[in-house]
This record gives structure tokens, C-alpha cells and sequence, in this order.
């Protein structure tokens, strides 16, 4: 035992020599933007509660009202007796508002990726991945045992190639073929070319499956994401992912897709059948939360105010912030120790920004990760950017 610590810790020190060890941060009370973490007065600029809905009163009391009536835990698996009224009506509602035939919930978005990739790929089938895709995407290709290619960032005649190449190493026209991407992704924030990759994908006889876990209820006219944006419907995309713990503000995931689709992930995903559903009351908030993204345009609009809002302030600033316009803004730093010494100093300063660094991102593009929130007022995003100008040009 004393060999294993002793390997581990020369691991952790290593890490830590190379400005890539990650600790935890406590914060007190509700997740909001001016919080109060390690014990300081802060306010975040970090957090995926884009809409600002994870401490809204109505959907508070929705979830109390759902452990009064469900009790704390779901007890069991949705196959046991975990599948309460409230998790059915919950997964009719999201069907309709994506405007899919079905929908299936998932404790986590990670879980449902990985399931859905076991559910419909063996070794005989092929999954391709955009290069920038969230890990749980990667896991989930690789996990499936299936034929695993990744093609350049949002480049669809990069995956054309890999898709050509792939159909003249088969004789058999019955495997599957699975394209995975993010609808928005998640360090850089620019959104997935979807039209001529749904396009590709029927002449090819692929699947497309889109995991819009930042894009659900940030995009499109009326937050119904990155499919509304491009005027696209469940004909474009048959697999549609997406989380309930960002923009919806509660926690879990759900699958949507054709009732064969469904029926097939409950029957094999083994991250479905043989875990615990969420608790019943957390589907009770959701069910609140989509109803008041649906009859309170406000979140959306005041979201996509700060949004723009920052950019000029950016661009005033001459602060190279990435070509981004979605909720999520990357501020490329380069090398890892200067991120994290901009971060730190921004904390003592009174900001929550995340340094992000390999290997969730390339090496050397280590950035900030600054995510805006329809909470954000004026006063937060300019004293964020004075801040800002102030360290980059120190620093510099």
C-alpha cells in the first residue's frame, strides 16, 4: 500500500509542477452570480446556469412540492418502481417542446451518452467524433467497442473522407455508422455546422447525434437550441441530447428521438437499466423550469443582451476574446502557469473565472473560461472587463 501512495503521490506532485492539478473550491448558499466561496465575496462568471434559473423561487417550491408528494430518493431503477408520474409527464413535455416523437431521461448527460453509444454500436459498426467533442462523447465512442475516427474541428469535409474511407473497408451495408457532436462546445463556444452535417449524414446513411447540453435552452428563438437555430427538426437529427442541469437550472439529462430509438436505448443501455432514476421531485422543478422558459421570454433575451453586451466591451477593450456567440466566452491564455495566475488573481480580486487547461483543452491553448448568465447586470461584466485589461496588460 505504502508503493501505491508513494507512485500516486509522485503523480499528484508532478501535476502539480505542471500547473494542472485541480482542487476544489466550497461556496455557500444558492448557485447564483454573486456568491460567497472559500469564504469571499464573489461573483461568478464561471457557472452553466446561463438563464439564471437554478435559485428562481417557482421552480424552488415545484421541487418541494414534488418531495412533499414523491418523498426524497426515486428508491429503484425507471425498469423497477422508480418511474414515478412525474418523470413520465416530464419526458412527454420535453418530447413536445424539441418536438420529438419521445423522450428518456437520464441521471446525467454522461450517463446518456455512454448508453446511448452501447445501446446502438458493436464492434462491427463505425463512430465518428468531431476532435473538439465533450469527453463523455469520446468515452462513450470508445467505450462502445465499435470502429472509432475522429474527424477535424467542425470540418464536414474532413468527415466525408473518414466517412468514404470507411464505407470501401466494408462489405457488409448493415453496419452502423454513428456521427457525434456537440451542438455547442463546451471550452470554445462556437456551435456545430449542423446543416451540411445532417446532410451528409443522409446521403451516407448515417446517424447524427447531437449533444446540446450548452445549447438547450440558450439557442434558437424561443431557447429550444442548436436544431431551432438552424431551422432544423428531429427528420435532420434522429439523436438529440440534452441536459436539465445548465440552462434548465435543475439536474439530469434526456435522450429524444424516435419511438424505435427509445424503446431500444430502455431495452440496452445498461446506463439506463441498471442504475437509479433521479428523484422524482428534481422532475417536478424541471417540469417548472420548462414551462417558465417557455412564458418568460425574459431569461432568454436578457441572456443574449450580456452576450453581446461583453463582446463590445471586449472588442472596446481590445481584449482577444474567441470568435464566439453563444453564452460561453474563451479567453485563449496559452500557457498553463499564466492561466492559472490570471484566474488566482482574479479571485483575490472578487471573480470566479476557471482556468481551463490540457487535457480538457489542445496543448497551449490553456484559456479562461468566462460564461455569462442572464443574471449578470452591467456593472458585473464592465468591472469584470476593467479588471481583465488591467492583468492582461500587466502581464503582457
Amino acid at each position: 500500500m505504502n508503493n501505491l501512495n508513494n507512485r500516486l503521490k509522485k503523480a499528484l506532485d508532478e501535476r502539480k509542477q505542471q500547473h494542472r492539478y485541480r482542487s476544489r473550491r466550497i461556496s455557500e448558499g444558492p448557485q447564483q452570480v454573486e456568491m460567497q466561496i472559500d469564504d469571499k465575496d464573489i461573483i461568478s462568471f464561471s457557472s452553466n446556469d446561463y438563464l439564471g434559473l437554478a435559485n428562481h423561487p417557482q421552480i424552488k417550491q415545484a421541487m418541494i412540492d414534488g418531495v412533499k408528494n414523491y418523498g426524497v430518493g426515486s428508491g429503484a431503477a425507471h425498469l423497477v418502481n422508480g418511474h414515478s408520474r412525474a418523470h413520465h409527464l416530464l419526458e412527454e413535455e420535453l418530447a413536445e417542446f424539441t418536438g420529438y416523437p419521445r423522450a428518456l431521461l437520464f441521471s446525467t448527460g454522461y450517463m446518456a451518452n455512454l448508453g446511448v453509444c452501447q445501446a446502438l454500436l458493436d464492434k462491427n459498426d463505425f463512430v465518428f467524433e468531431d476532435r473538439l467533442n465533450h469527453a463523455s462523447l469520446i468515452d462513450g465512442g470508445l467505450l462502445s467497442g465499435a470502429r472509432f475516427q475522429r474527424y477535424l474541428h467542425n470540418d464536414v469535409s474532413s468527415l466525408q473522407k473518414k466517412l468514404d474511407k470507411a464505407a470501401g473497408t466494408v462489405t457488409d451495408k448493415q453496419h452502423t455508422k454513428l456521427v457525434l457532436t456537440d451542438g455547442v462546445f463546451s471550452m470554445d463556444g462556437d456551435i456545430a455546422d449542423l446543416p451540411p452535417l445532417s446532410d451528409l449524414c443522409n446521403k451516407t446513411a448515417s446517424w447524427l447525434m447531437v449533444d446540446d447540453a450548452h445549447g438547450f435552452g440558450t439557442l434558437g428563438r424561443t431557447g429550444r437550441g442548436s436544431l431551432q437555430h438552424y431551422s432544423l427538426d428531429h427528420n435532420d437529427v434522429p439523436i438529440y441530447m440534452a441536459t436539465l442541469g445548465k440552462a434548465i437550472g435543475t439536474a439530469g439529462a434526456f435522450i429524444a428521438g424516435s419511438d424505435e430509438l427509445i424503446e431500444t436505448i430502455i431495452q440496452q443501455a445498461r446506463t439506463y437499466i441498471y442504475t437509479t432514476a433521479m428523484p422524482a421531485a428534481i422532475a417536478e422543478a424541471t417540469r417548472c423550469s420548462l414551462k417558465l422558459i417557455q412564458n418568460e421570454t425574459v431569461h432568454l433575451d436578457k441572456l443574449n443582451h450580456n452576450i453581446h453586451y461583453f463582446r463590445k466591451c471586449c472588442d472596446e477593450a481590445s481584449l482577444s476574446i474567441e470568435n464566439s456567440q453563444t453564452a460561453i466566452q474563451p479567453l485563449l491564455i496559452g500557457d498553463d502557469e499564466n492561466a492559472m495566475s490570471i484566474s488566482h488573481l482574479l479571485f483575490e480580486q472578487g471573480f470566479l473565472v476557471t482556468a481551463i487547461r490540457p487535457p480538457t483543452v489542445p496543448e497551449g491553448t490553456s484559456r479562461l473560461r468566462i460564461t455569462l448568465s442572464a443574471k449578470h447586470q452591467k456593472a458585473h461584466i464592465d468591472k469584470l472587463i476593467e479588471t481583465l485589461s488591467s492583468m492582461i496588460e500587466t502581464d503582457t
